[in-house]
């Protein structure tokens, strides 16, 4: 949405002639101090140096604050109008947003005096003043140089949003007053960049799961896939105990979206060959198109797709099979019989090859690398099997001991060996190194991973024994960074998933988007699906413009669901905030006036999972002053001792044309807007004002009109005179004949020049106010 111009929130209603007054004064201070800046509080130009304003008004400047050398660069920082009551230190910092304690600091909080990275600026007579600490110069300045890098004491610029940043010092470390921040980037980045905006509940970019759907369809869920080609859910199950009217036993085949059933393959081969009911207890992985091979028990090993009335398969001698993963060939699967590891013929169920571990269970197959890991619990010990030749080469401690068996999974991408084992999920790398241990609160029993996004997923189950205070009868789902380990998700509660009725399962759609866990006590499934907090990947930029000019600022931000944005402006230094009426839309247009000059705007965007802001940019309006080339100038002079007197013809332009706002006199005076002589040129007031001397100015090369672009008086004079054009060619300076102006007519023309101009700019704005 683009908002009504003229609509930004602050701008006082109000007086025309006080409006004009005061931009008349404004054009002619402009004017007279050619090359002094107004007043901006925050530098237009995005690049270096950079100024910014502080919440009572403190001026900070950056000397460099993009392309900074990631390895180490000096720069300067300056200040003034600090108060001489708080000391304050200069350093580069996270930038946490408004209102937020920029930390942590490259150097930290300097109290030694002697960090080149930070430095301490204290009110003169400071007991710290000397070694320590520099003193404030007179009005609360400073002028200090600090080193910094893209990296060090903690800080990490690549990664979060830094900012060169003043805030006060350790004495008084809860006062946000002395809190200015400019943004900087090192090479290669654009300042804000990584932090993608100010997270105000969460950090911007939080990912996080919500329930979507709850499937009730397929009993008791013991192992979920979701197959790679047809994209199908499929669930071995077991009973329900609640349910026993109905045998729910077998291989479920549910659509992922709303869990209907699709097929269900409850038949299969037992030990003589004929067929039986039969739960589905572990699912070994996908066949080519569609269908999986999976465990049945005791020692069934079947296979079957969607829309087969019963599954095939063969019946193993020995003893009960504990885990399945698929074999060295198409035609193979590797089975453990506890501590009995074989390689199967599908087809005939005969062992191509046999190996004892000295103990063990279950295990995670890595065919990338060409190894088996063996979990033995009970003796706390994880063996490593060389598929080529089906021998144990390495035998690892599971640190802590014997303990409960959770599970054993292999990252495809990387090798690494996760074991879980109690409240604990032990991680490995390839060669067998313990790398990282995860703790939770509750029973680690599956992981899964998405080598897409390369995120590792972790379900946790409550013991379900609510006389044990660690007990509250809920699991949790965990994600986790494969190379950092570090969390890549809020951790998700799942109410009710405990571990008395059998060990929760995972799948996870490749990218991460939904997540599917089984609750064998609850006899569902829960679908569940990525949200992800708004991240700014557009974040608007200081602006400057002149008094009557249409500007515009955007951001942009993704987020899951899509995020909706609003945008907001702050009057007093961003001390205070508040919406900006009906301004919905990534782009906010609107007139800049001279009451907004300082004003500070942001976009903040919002989701289920949270909200986010952009850093506020500063809009700095400097007045309109002088007019068209052909020299709109005189008109509107007088001031407050004699009233809006004068007028202007309008003889701009070159075109010769005559007439138009010539009116003179006082405020009684009587004015004309028309620009042809017959519309008024150079029409006399009915009211004197104080006596005042000719304005001048000129006009384009061969303008004639009679009441041109100058001719106002000033005062008012006794009847107000008339105005008179230049008629000279090279727009020399004349009037009444003279060729030289003075300084104090020079002035005066110049005072006529910028309530013109101003005059014009509202009149374009007027009825959007």
């Amino acid at each position: 949405m683009t908002s009504t111009p003229g609509t930004a929130p602050g701008t006082p209603p109000g007086g025309q002639s006080r409006l004009r007054r005061r931009a008349g004064t404004a054009a002619v201070a402009a004017l007279l101090l050619a090359g002094v800046p107004a007043g901006a509080a925050v530098s237009a130009d995005a690049g270096t140096p950079k100024t910014a304003t502080g919440p009572q008004g403190q001026k900070l400047t950056v000397s460099a604050t993009t392309g900074l050398d990631p390895a180490g660069q000096k720069i300067r920082v300056r200040g003034e109008g600090y108060g001489l009551t708080t000391g304050i230190y200069v350093a580069l910092c996270k930038d946490n947003g408004d209102n937020r304690v920029p930390s942590p600091c490259l150097g930290g909080a300097d109290m030694s005096g002697g960090s080149k990275t930070s430095q301490w600026i204290v009110p003169p007579g400071d007991p710290y003043e000397g070694d320590l600490a520099s003193a404030f110069g007179p009005g609360g300045t400073f002028d200090v140089e600090i080193e910094i890098t893209e990296k060090g004491d903690g800080l990490d610029c690549a990664e979060v949003a830094c900012s060169v940043v003043t805030r006060a010092d350790h004495r008084a470390a809860g006062n946000r007053t002395q809190d200015v921040r400019i943004p900087v980037a090192f090479a290669g980045r654009e300042p804000g960049e990584p932090g993608g905006g100010e997270g105000v509940d969460v950090p911007a970019g939080t990912v996080s799961y919500k329930s979507a759907a709850e499937f009730t369809t397929a009993g008791k869920p013991l192992d979920l896939l979701l197959h790679p080609d047809s994209k199908k859910l499929y669930v071995g199950a077991d009973n329900l105990p609640d349910t026993a009217d109905v045998d729910e036993r077998g291989l479920h085949v549910l659509n992922p979206e709303d869990g209907a059933s699709e097929s269900w393959i409850s038949q299969a081969p037992g030990s003589t060959g004929a067929l039986r009911a039969s739960a589905a207890a572990r699912i070994a992985g996908p066949l080519p198109g569609d269908g999986v091979v999976y465990n049945y028990p005791l020692r069934g090993v079947g296979s079957a797709k969607s829309g087969d009335e019963a599954a095939s398969g063969v019946w193993l001698a020995g003893s009960t099979i504990t885990d399945i993963a698929p074999g060295t060939t198409p035609d193979t699967v590797l089975v453990a019989q506890g501590a009995t590891l074989s390689e199967i013929e599908r087809a005939t169920g005969t062992a191509t090859r046999t190996l004892t571990l000295p103990g063990g269970t279950q295990f995670a197959a890595d065919p990338e690398r060409g190894a088996v890991w063996y979990g033995d619990f009970t003796a706390g010990k994880l063996h490593r099997v060389d598929l080529a030749s089906f021998t144990v080469t390495g035998s690892f401690d599971l640190p802590g001991g014997p303990g409960m068996a959770g599970f054993t999974e292999t990252d495809p991408a990387t090798g690494a060996v996760w074991v879980g084992v109690d409240r604990s999920v032990l991680v490995f790398d390839a060669a067998g190194t313990l790398v990282k241990t995860l703790v939770g609160k509750d029973l680690a029993r599956d992981a899964a991973f998405d080598t897409a996004t390369g995120r590792a997923y972790v379900v946790w189950q409550d013991g379900g024994d609510l006389s044990d205070p660690a007990n509250d009868n809920n699991g949790t789902l965990t994600v986790y960074g494969t190379e950092d380990f570090a969390p890549a998700a809020k951790d998700l509660s799942l109410p009710g998933n405990h571990s008395q009725a059998g060990a929760a399962s995972l799948a996870v759609e490749p990218g991460g988007v939904t997540v599917f866990v089984t609750s064998p006590a609850e006899g569902k499934i829960t679908r569940l699906v990525r949200q992800v907090s708004p991240l700014v990947t557009h974040a608007p930029e200081d602006l400057t413009a002149k008094e009557g000019e249409e500007v515009a600022l955007t951001a942009e931000a993704e987020g899951t669901p899509e995020p909706t944005v609003r945008w907001q402006v702050s009057t007093d230094g961003a001390q205070t905030w508040q919406d900006v009426e009906g301004a919905t839309e990534p782009a906010l247009t609107f007139t800049a006036r001279t009451a907004q000059d300082g004003y500070r705007y942001r976009a903040e965007f919002r989701n289920d999972v949270g909200t986010t802001r952009t850093a506020a940019v500063t809009l700095t309006v400097t007045p309109a002053t002088g007019g068209d080339s052909g020299g709109d100038t005189g008109g509107d002079t007088g001031g407050d001792s004699g009233g809006d007197t004068g007028g202007t013809g309008d003889a701009s332009n070159g075109a010769g044309s005559t007439g138009g706002d010539g009116s003179t006199g006082g405020d009684g005076g009587t004015q004309s807007s028309g620009g042809s002589t017959t519309d008024g040129s150079g029409s006399t007031g009915t009211t004197t004002g104080d006596s005042g001397s000719t304005g001048t100015a000129t006009g384009d090369p061969g303008s004639t009109g009679t009441a041109g672009n100058s001719g106002s008086t000033v005062g008012g004079g006794v009847a107000g005179g008339t105005g008179t054009a230049a008629t000279s060619g090279g727009g020399s300076l004349a009037a009444t004949g003279a060729t030289v102006m003075s300084v104090t007519l020079a002035a005066a023309a110049l005072v006529g020049t910028g309530v013109l101009v101003h005059r014009r700019a509202r009149r374009r704005t007027e009825g959007a106010l």
